[in-house]
Protein backbone atom coordinates (compact mmCIF):
# COMPACT_ATOMS: atom_id res chain seq x y z
CA UNK A 1 0.00 0.00 0.00
CA UNK A 2 1.22 3.50 -0.81
CA UNK A 3 2.47 5.46 2.18
CA UNK A 4 0.82 8.65 0.95
CA UNK A 5 -0.74 10.14 -2.14
CA UNK A 6 -0.72 13.72 -3.36
CA UNK A 7 -3.75 15.06 -5.16
CA UNK A 8 -5.19 18.26 -6.56
CA UNK A 9 -8.80 19.16 -7.25
CA UNK A 10 -10.39 22.09 -8.99
CA UNK A 11 -13.69 23.36 -10.32
CA UNK A 12 -14.61 25.65 -13.18
CA UNK A 13 -17.69 27.67 -14.06
CA UNK A 14 -17.80 29.58 -17.32
CA UNK A 15 -19.95 32.49 -16.22
CA UNK A 16 -20.38 31.81 -12.48
CA UNK A 17 -23.04 30.54 -12.71
CA UNK A 18 -22.57 28.95 -16.10
CA UNK A 19 -21.41 25.69 -17.68
CA UNK A 20 -19.42 24.03 -14.91
CA UNK A 21 -17.31 20.99 -14.16
CA UNK A 22 -15.13 19.41 -11.48
CA UNK A 23 -11.79 17.63 -11.78
CA UNK A 24 -9.14 15.89 -9.71
CA UNK A 25 -5.65 14.50 -10.31
CA UNK A 26 -4.05 11.86 -8.09
CA UNK A 27 -0.28 11.43 -7.90
CA UNK A 28 2.06 9.12 -6.01
CA UNK A 29 4.06 10.27 -3.00
CA UNK A 30 6.67 11.72 -5.36
CA UNK A 31 4.09 13.92 -7.08
CA UNK A 32 3.99 11.98 -10.34
CA UNK A 33 0.40 11.96 -11.74
CA UNK A 34 -1.18 8.50 -11.87
CA UNK A 35 -4.83 9.10 -12.77
CA UNK A 36 -7.38 11.86 -13.23
CA UNK A 37 -11.06 12.42 -13.73
CA UNK A 38 -13.36 15.31 -14.63
CA UNK A 39 -17.14 15.48 -14.75
CA UNK A 40 -19.75 17.96 -16.01
CA UNK A 41 -22.18 19.78 -13.72
CA UNK A 42 -24.45 21.52 -16.21
CA UNK A 43 -25.03 25.06 -14.97
CA UNK A 44 -23.50 25.75 -11.56
CA UNK A 45 -21.43 28.27 -9.63
CA UNK A 46 -17.69 28.14 -9.20
CA UNK A 47 -18.11 27.35 -5.47
CA UNK A 48 -20.32 24.35 -6.23
CA UNK A 49 -17.75 23.13 -8.75
CA UNK A 50 -14.89 23.51 -6.27
CA UNK A 51 -16.71 21.66 -3.48
CA UNK A 52 -17.84 18.92 -5.86
CA UNK A 53 -14.24 18.44 -7.00
CA UNK A 54 -13.15 17.81 -3.41
CA UNK A 55 -16.10 15.51 -2.77
CA UNK A 56 -15.35 13.43 -5.87
CA UNK A 57 -11.65 13.27 -5.02
CA UNK A 58 -12.35 11.92 -1.54
CA UNK A 59 -14.79 9.38 -2.97
CA UNK A 60 -12.15 8.14 -5.40
CA UNK A 61 -9.28 7.63 -2.96
CA UNK A 62 -8.60 4.92 -0.40
CA UNK A 63 -9.53 6.26 3.08
CA UNK A 64 -6.76 4.12 4.58
CA UNK A 65 -4.05 6.04 2.70
CA UNK A 66 -3.06 9.55 3.89
CA UNK A 67 -3.60 12.19 1.22
CA UNK A 68 -2.38 15.73 0.71
CA UNK A 69 -4.99 17.77 -1.14
CA UNK A 70 -3.87 20.82 -3.09
CA UNK A 71 -6.53 23.41 -3.92
CA UNK A 72 -6.68 26.92 -5.32
CA UNK A 73 -10.10 27.64 -3.79
CA UNK A 74 -9.79 29.32 -0.41
CA UNK A 75 -13.57 29.17 -0.08
CA UNK A 76 -13.75 25.37 -0.42
CA UNK A 77 -10.73 24.77 1.78
CA UNK A 78 -11.86 27.15 4.51
CA UNK A 79 -15.38 25.72 4.40
CA UNK A 80 -14.19 22.27 5.47
CA UNK A 81 -11.15 23.18 7.59
CA UNK A 82 -12.23 26.36 9.43
CA UNK A 83 -15.92 27.17 9.17
CA UNK A 84 -17.53 23.73 9.31
CA UNK A 85 -17.29 23.18 13.11
CA UNK A 86 -19.00 26.50 13.77
CA UNK A 87 -21.70 25.83 11.20
CA UNK A 88 -22.50 22.53 12.89
CA UNK A 89 -22.68 24.14 16.33
CA UNK A 90 -24.99 26.83 14.96
CA UNK A 91 -27.39 24.34 13.38
CA UNK A 92 -25.96 24.89 9.89
CA UNK A 93 -26.27 28.64 10.11
CA UNK A 94 -23.51 31.14 9.41
CA UNK A 95 -22.35 33.66 12.00
CA UNK A 96 -24.84 36.05 10.39
CA UNK A 97 -27.67 33.59 11.01
CA UNK A 98 -28.12 32.66 7.36
CA UNK A 99 -28.37 29.08 6.05
CA UNK A 100 -25.01 27.68 4.99
CA UNK A 101 -24.66 27.71 1.22
CA UNK A 102 -24.03 24.39 -0.50
CA UNK A 103 -24.78 22.54 2.72
CA UNK A 104 -25.31 19.14 1.06
CA UNK A 105 -21.85 19.19 -0.46
CA UNK A 106 -20.19 20.31 2.76
CA UNK A 107 -21.99 17.58 4.75
CA UNK A 108 -20.89 14.97 2.22
CA UNK A 109 -17.28 16.12 2.43
CA UNK A 110 -17.41 16.14 6.24
CA UNK A 111 -18.62 12.53 6.26
CA UNK A 112 -15.82 11.44 3.92
CA UNK A 113 -13.16 13.19 6.02
CA UNK A 114 -14.12 11.26 9.14
CA UNK A 115 -11.54 8.75 10.33
CA UNK A 116 -8.95 9.42 7.63
CA UNK A 117 -5.74 11.43 7.34
CA UNK A 118 -6.23 14.38 5.00
CA UNK A 119 -4.08 17.51 4.90
CA UNK A 120 -4.87 20.56 2.81
CA UNK A 121 -2.47 22.86 1.00
CA UNK A 122 -3.52 26.10 -0.69
CA UNK A 123 -1.84 26.73 -4.05
CA UNK A 124 -2.53 29.95 -5.99
CA UNK A 125 -4.05 29.40 -9.43
CA UNK A 126 -2.63 30.45 -12.79
CA UNK A 127 0.85 31.18 -11.51
CA UNK A 128 4.06 30.85 -13.48
CA UNK A 129 5.95 27.89 -12.01
CA UNK A 130 2.85 27.10 -9.95
CA UNK A 131 1.74 23.71 -8.70
CA UNK A 132 1.73 21.28 -11.67
CA UNK A 133 -1.02 19.05 -10.27
CA UNK A 134 -3.30 22.03 -9.75
CA UNK A 135 -2.58 23.17 -13.30
CA UNK A 136 -3.66 19.76 -14.61
CA UNK A 137 -6.87 19.75 -12.56
CA UNK A 138 -7.62 23.34 -13.57
CA UNK A 139 -7.24 22.51 -17.26
CA UNK A 140 -9.35 19.35 -17.02
CA UNK A 141 -12.16 21.19 -15.23
CA UNK A 142 -12.04 24.05 -17.73
CA UNK A 143 -12.22 21.74 -20.74
CA UNK A 144 -15.08 19.64 -19.38
CA UNK A 145 -16.99 22.77 -18.34
CA UNK A 146 -17.02 23.67 -22.04
CA UNK A 147 -17.59 20.19 -23.50
CA UNK A 148 -19.93 18.93 -20.73
CA UNK A 149 -18.54 15.45 -21.36
CA UNK A 150 -16.87 13.37 -18.66
CA UNK A 151 -13.18 12.66 -19.18
CA UNK A 152 -10.26 11.02 -17.47
CA UNK A 153 -8.39 7.81 -16.94
CA UNK A 154 -11.52 5.83 -16.11
CA UNK A 155 -13.06 7.05 -19.37
CA UNK A 156 -10.16 5.81 -21.46
CA UNK A 157 -7.93 8.90 -21.56
CA UNK A 158 -4.42 7.74 -22.42
CA UNK A 159 -2.64 10.90 -21.33
CA UNK A 160 -2.92 13.87 -19.01
CA UNK A 161 -4.66 17.20 -19.65
CA UNK A 162 -2.35 19.73 -21.26
CA UNK A 163 -2.45 23.01 -19.32
CA UNK A 164 -2.58 26.24 -21.31
CA UNK A 165 0.82 27.78 -21.75
CA UNK A 166 1.81 29.65 -18.62
CA UNK A 167 1.80 33.40 -18.62
CA UNK A 168 5.58 33.72 -18.48
CA UNK A 169 7.09 36.50 -16.38
CA UNK A 170 10.57 36.12 -17.82
CA UNK A 171 10.06 39.06 -20.16
CA UNK A 172 11.17 42.47 -18.93
CA UNK A 173 8.14 44.23 -20.41
CA UNK A 174 6.21 46.62 -18.22
CA UNK A 175 2.62 47.89 -18.01
CA UNK A 176 -0.71 46.51 -19.08
CA UNK A 177 -0.18 47.16 -22.76
CA UNK A 178 3.12 45.33 -23.07
CA UNK A 179 4.11 43.81 -26.39
CA UNK A 180 1.83 40.86 -27.18
CA UNK A 181 3.14 37.49 -26.02
CA UNK A 182 1.12 35.49 -28.53
CA UNK A 183 -1.82 35.54 -30.90
CA UNK A 184 -4.65 33.13 -31.43
CA UNK A 185 -7.14 32.60 -34.17
CA UNK A 186 -9.90 32.90 -31.57
CA UNK A 187 -9.02 36.44 -30.58
CA UNK A 188 -6.39 39.14 -30.36
CA UNK A 189 -3.13 39.29 -28.48
CA UNK A 190 -2.50 38.21 -24.97
CA UNK A 191 -0.96 40.92 -22.81
CA UNK A 192 0.46 41.18 -19.34
CA UNK A 193 -2.05 42.49 -16.77
CA UNK A 194 -1.05 45.71 -15.06
CA UNK A 195 -3.43 45.08 -12.17
CA UNK A 196 -5.00 42.00 -10.58
CA UNK A 197 -8.54 41.21 -11.66
CA UNK A 198 -11.14 38.48 -12.03
CA UNK A 199 -11.95 36.49 -15.14
CA UNK A 200 -15.57 35.73 -16.13
CA UNK A 201 -14.92 32.09 -15.12
CA UNK A 202 -14.91 33.28 -11.50
CA UNK A 203 -11.20 32.85 -10.80
CA UNK A 204 -8.77 35.73 -10.30
CA UNK A 205 -5.68 36.62 -12.23
CA UNK A 206 -2.69 38.42 -10.74
CA UNK A 207 -0.81 41.48 -11.87
CA UNK A 208 1.71 40.45 -14.56
CA UNK A 209 -0.29 37.34 -15.51
CA UNK A 210 -1.03 37.02 -19.21
CA UNK A 211 -4.64 37.92 -20.06
CA UNK A 212 -6.76 38.23 -23.20
CA UNK A 213 -9.88 40.15 -24.22
CA UNK A 214 -13.11 38.14 -24.43
CA UNK A 215 -16.80 39.12 -24.79
CA UNK A 216 -17.01 39.57 -21.00
CA UNK A 217 -13.89 41.71 -20.65
CA UNK A 218 -10.35 40.70 -19.75
CA UNK A 219 -9.56 37.22 -18.44
CA UNK A 220 -7.57 34.01 -18.83
CA UNK A 221 -6.56 33.28 -22.45
CA UNK A 222 -7.95 29.75 -22.22
CA UNK A 223 -11.34 31.14 -21.19
CA UNK A 224 -11.35 33.35 -24.28
CA UNK A 225 -10.70 30.26 -26.40
CA UNK A 226 -13.53 28.40 -24.69
CA UNK A 227 -15.99 31.07 -25.82
CA UNK A 228 -14.88 30.97 -29.44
Amino acid sequence: MDERIIAACDGASKGNPGPAAWAWVVADDQGDPQRWEAGPLGTATNNVAELTALLELLRSTDPAVPVEVRMDSQYAMNAVTKWLPGWKRNGWKTSAGKPVANRELVVGIDELLGGRSVSFRYVPAHQVDGDPLNALADQAASEVAVSQRAAGTVHGAAGLPVPAQARSTKSKTRGAASAPASRSGSGGATIRAKFAGRCHCGKPYAAKDMIAKNPHGWGHPECRSALA
